[in-house]
């Protein structure tokens, strides 16, 4: 039985993990599968990947590509959810801000620097036409970090997934003033190469295992009252998640790479682009 780390947010978009490990469809085929969830999101899984306290991270696409480019050593063995990810912008329940130009020269909460949070901050600046390089940030951590920033007044806005944010959007708590759907796929996983040198048979086999739950997860009876359950979400809000999200059992091939790395690069995410072959591993 081999071991290895996986790690990843606590969010819908990953139960089908949950549920292989917990029906021991990994144990099956030899691997000894362990999921830590980590509610900062994509920086952290960035870090952890690159001080070997995981192994493989299911994690925001553009968050990864970045942290490559600038030397962590792992890669892409496919795309995980090939929808993209619905951000939505929220201010306090309380805030003067009424609508997403009122925003403008704001201060972001962000759970930390290279996270989605921020990231997406300057996607979002983009499409507005504003100047990208007058983005200030709060770090806050967590979902509970930003509450207690944006209702201190510590930071104006925060960027999180549409879905998740919801219940404090419908408790008062959050007020959503407007979507910012991802440009590329949403989530990728991630293998530090390390791992994929020694294990490379264990890791196509952990592929195959969850790509056989995902192609059948939408179809599993009730699915949705048990999302809904499972994440403190009103069934109709887990109904919609489900039709907007699409898995992926496909890896990146060098187009659709070279696009999101363009893409990238326009918005000074990165500052250079890697070869195909220093962030993909066809496995």
């Amino acid at each position: 039985m081999k071991s290895l780390k996986i790690a990843g947010v606590p969010e819908h978009f990953n139960l089908p993990w949950q549920l292989a490990i917990e029906n021991k469809n990994f144990e099956e085929v030899g691997i000894d599968l362990e999921w830590t969830a980590i509610p900062e999101g994509t920086g952290k899984l960035c870090q952890m990947l690159r001080d070997g306290s995981t192994d493989i991270a299911v994690i925001l696409t553009e968050g990864i590509i970045k942290d490559i480019v600038n030397g962590n050593n792992s890669k892409l063995v496919q795309i995980y959810v090939e929808s993209p990810l619905i951000w939505g912008i929220h201010v306090a329940a309380n805030s003067k801000y009424k609508t997403l130009a009122d925003l403008e020269n704001t201060k972001v909460a962000i759970s930390r620097f290279g996270s989605g949070s921020e990231l997406m901050a300057y996607v979002n600046a983009d499409n507005q036409g504003w100047d990208k390089k007058s983005l200030t940030f709060e770090v806050v951590n967590t979902i509970d970090g930003a509450v207690t920033a944006l209702t201190n007044g510590t930071a104006d806005y925060f960027m999180w997934e549409h879905f998740m944010t919801k219940p404090l959007v419908d408790k008062g708590i959050f007020r959503r003033v407007a979507d910012c759907p991802t440009p590329w796929p949403s989530f990728v996983i991630a293998v530090r190469e390390e791992i994929l040198q020694e294990n490379p048979e264990e890791i196509k086999k952990l592929l195959e295992v969850i790509n056989k739950q995902t192609q059948s997860f939408k179809s599993i009876p009730n699915i949705d009252v048990v999302l809904a359950n499972q994440f403190n979400q009103k069934i109709e809000d887990i109904q919609q998640w489900l039709k907007l999200t699409q898995w992926s059992q496909s890896p990146f091939n060098e187009a659709q790479l070279e696009t999101i790395q363009n893409q990238l690069l326009e918005l000074n995410i990165i500052d250079k682009k890697a070869p195909f072959i220093n962030l993909v591993i066809a496995l």
